[in-house]
């Protein structure tokens, strides 16, 4: 008696009524295993076509790839790192449809590194000495904040130059540099894709549990990459990038 061994064009194609239903990807892949056992799709290869669907891919064939190599944005590979921070370079390559050995320098260039399966923003820890202690307290302390009409009052203004702080310029209608946007309320917005909620009391719930699960290495992460983003969004002038 033959056994069926289903090719990966057919387990695609039982994704897809999956996705309509709204199912999430890891439950789509916990169905296939159940089902198929060690001839299941892998959870990050589900993960990756439930993004294709949403991006109004359905094409199930694989597509031949050009000669020229295919490129990526950092926030797509920080997206990936928000949804699952343990895979690693071959599978975070795998979703982005790239090799291995690009993910890895991008990552090195994030500063992230791995610790115990997991990627976090690496952070320099030198010996702590009297004068190493000594220069952390009088460190320089650089503000950035939004330009709201509060922040920029005059009593704000020469309170914050008593202070000596030194005050980060902010263009206009810069979201992007707000650590609030491009990194908590967008891996949020990934995370409330698909639900409804019928209760302000189930929202909260919803929210400050999602708050709760993220670790302090998803809040530093945020934080590291502001440096690079304000410089990017300051040099370009007022001028849209992506």
């Amino acid at each position: 008696m033959s056994i069926f061994v289903p090719n990966k064009v057919y387990l695609r194609g039982i994704l897809l009524p999956y996705f309509i239903q709204k199912k999430s990807a890891a439950e789509a892949h916990r169905i296939l295993v159940q089902t198929y056992g060690d001839n299941a799709l892998s959870d990050p290869t589900c993960r990756d076509w439930f993004r294709r669907f949403k991006n109004n891919d359905f094409e199930l064939e694989d597509k031949e790839r050009s000669g020229a190599p295919k490129k990526f944005e950092d926030k797509e590979l920080e997206q990936l790192l928000d949804e699952d921070q343990s895979q690693t370079p071959p599978e975070l390559g795998k979703i982005l449809q790239v090799d291995e050995s690009p993910v890895s320098k991008r990552l090195k260039g994030l500063g992230m590194i791995q610790k115990q399966g997991h990627w976090v923003p690496y952070e320099l820890k030198p010996k702590t000495t009297a004068s190493t202690a000594e220069e952390k307290i009088h460190d320089k302390v650089i503000l950035l904040h939004d330009n709201a009409r509060p922040h920029v009052a005059k009593p704000v203004k020469t309170y914050l130059e008593t202070l000596k702080w030194e005050v980060l310029t902010h263009p206009l209608y810069s979201p992007d540099i707000a650590p609030s946007d491009f990194h908590l309320f967008r891996s949020m917005a990934h995370g409330l894709a698909d639900r409804r909620f019928h209760s302000y009391e189930e929202a909260q719930k919803w929210i400050d549990s999602w708050i709760a699960s993220k670790d302090m290495s998803f809040f530093r992460r945020g934080i590291h990459v502001l440096p690079a983003r304000w410089e990017k969004v300051v040099s370009s002038d007022g001028q849209y990038f992506k």
